[in-house]
């Protein structure tokens, strides 16, 4: 018996000559191989292996053989050996073929799914709708470490200056959790301590992975809510209800924000916007997420509280939360103001025009926080308005110009806002709450005075790069040199 041992890598035509060479005849000697049947076998590296129950013995045949017969069988056989081998080589070439296609379809179809589900998941797909899973924790209360906060944290908590970027989820519902005890809130309304775990971490649940509104938003503005109760000793002022709905209100505020705001809403025609009729859709949204994670027995921390409190709790939270819609800010503030000079804490109209007030100054608070935990949340509502304006324009709909990355500066999104928006409102509380003039008024407008300096360099290095070589302005040079000069001296002054 000849054996023949040859490499996958071989050619039909050297595979032939192999067997030519172990047979001892001439190399181009006809060879045709059948197996046991008389079936003819390919000879091509497809071919499968010979094994001891299935011998393939070999028919060679010398030299061609001039009688006509023999000239046509052989001509047959290595027609069909040339043909059984193309078809393989085009069978095995049409599978790859196939594969890269089927595997350029799957990769379109994915791309098409994933764009469809990005467009649907605000305009169509509401997570309180369709989504109940998120309204129970996804983890339960053994799996919430318990914190220990030193006195110094329990210190800083109090304070407008507190770095909110400091501390993991976990860590960030404990302080929320410690909030709760440190106002006596568990005790006064019989909170259960495992139900307000519970609460919380549903609460974080809740909150989308948006560059902005995001859980630790919803941290940081209940965090200065906290301080501005210690700091105006609200405590002494109004009642631990009404103190309870501040609190409660700044952290269900923002509860599944979409990450795309009201106007966007109401031009895109959303789920949301159909529903609440164009009415601050989004703040109705989490008020009804808030009030849907309290109808489960686990999250609902009021379950000890009459129905009749629950009642006053529930349109407190409400009228708080549509407070913060950006949309009814003069109407707010103006309101406030006209009441200001002759506030009585005894009558509930102002005392709830008060608490209005006070989350939209919690709301949009950040620059009252020193410059290296502010500046962050800037760059991170500017990705979240660019997100928007981006997806605008992808949709034919109206551009807000503070949202669009080819007309807005850090420097221009803040001055406007700082100016005609927070410094009012904050130095119309100031006439109440004089004790906030320094940890919060003078920080808004040292806040305004750095950002309106960086915009006259920014003015300035445009200018400079705008002369024509040869044509340089040394007046814009100098005037870039000296701010940048008065920006270090006014830093070695902090220091």
């Amino acid at each position: 018996m000849l054996q023949v041992v040859f490499s996958r890598f071989c050619s039909p035509g050297d595979m032939k000559e192999l067997f030519c060479t172990a047979a001892g005849l001439q190399r181009n000697t006809t060879i045709s191989l059948m197996d046991v049947t008389g079936a003819m076998v390919s000879i091509d590296p497809t071919m499968p292996h010979n094994t001891e129950k299935c011998v393939r013995p070999s028919s060679c045949c010398r030299r061609h053989r001039r009688r006509h017969g023999d000239g046509r069988r052989t001509l047959k056989a290595e027609v069909s050996n040339r043909l059984a081998m193309l078809e393989k080589r085009v069978e095995l070439e049409g599978l790859k073929v196939v594969e890269i296609e089927k595997c350029r379809s799957d990769i379109q179809k994915l791309r098409e799914e994933m764009a469809s589900r990005s467009h649907r998941s605000v305009a169509v797909n509401p997570s309180f709708l369709d989504d109940s899973k998120k309204l129970t924790p996804r983890r339960d209360v053994p799996s919430y470490p318990k914190y220990h906060l030193s006195q110094e944290t329990v210190e800083a908590l109090r304070k407008p200056t507190f770095d909110v970027w400091q501390w993991e989820p976990n860590e960030m519902l404990s302080c929320l959790e410690h909030m709760y005890h440190d106002l006596g809130l568990v005790t006064d309304f019989s909170i259960n301590p495992i139900t307000l775990k519970r609460w919380l971490l549903c609460i974080h649940d809740n909150y989308r992975n948006n560059p902005f509104h995001n859980f630790r938003h919803c941290f940081c503005v209940t965090q200065m809510m906290y301080s501005m109760i210690h700091l105006c000793r609200l405590q002494e002022k109004i009642t631990q209800m009404d103190i309870l709905v501040l609190l409660t209100a700044a952290v269900c505020h923002d509860l599944d924000h979409p990450g795309y705001n009201n106007t966007y809403q109401i031009n895109a025609r959303t789920e949301l916007a159909v529903r609440y009729n164009d009415i601050s859709p989004l703040e109705n949204h989490h008020c009804a997420v808030a009030f849907q994670i309290f109808s489960q027995p686990d999250c609902n921390i009021f379950s000890s509280i009459d129905p009749e409190t629950f009642k006053l709790i529930r349109q407190g939270t409400i009228t708080l939360i549509l407070a913060t819609d950006m949309a009814r800010h003069g109407e707010i503030v103006d309101s406030f103001k006209q009441i200001v000079d002759v506030f009585d804490f005894s009558n509930e109209e102002h005392v709830t025009c008060l608490k209005m007030v006070l989350i939209k100054c919690c709301d949009i608070s950040n620059e009252v926080r020193p410059t290296e935990v502010a500046e962050p949340w800037v760059d991170c509502l500017l990705e979240e308005y660019f997100m928007q304006s981006d997806r605008e324009k992808l949709e034919g709909l109206p551009v807000a110009p503070f949202m669009d990355r080819e007309k807005v500066t850090k420097p221009t999104a803040q001055i406007g806002f700082i100016k005609f928006v927070l410094i009012p409102m904050f130095e119309t509380v100031e006439k109440l709450f004089p004790e906030i003039e320094e940890a919060m008024v003078q920080p808004l407008r040292e806040s305004r005075d750095r950002y309106e300096e960086l915009k006259q360099i920014e003015d300035a290095t445009r200018e400079v790069r705008a002369t024509p070589e040869g044509c340089f302005d040394w007046s814009a040079e100098l005037l870039l040199a000296a701010i940048i000069s008065h920006l270090r001296f006014r830093q070695v002054n902090k220091m």
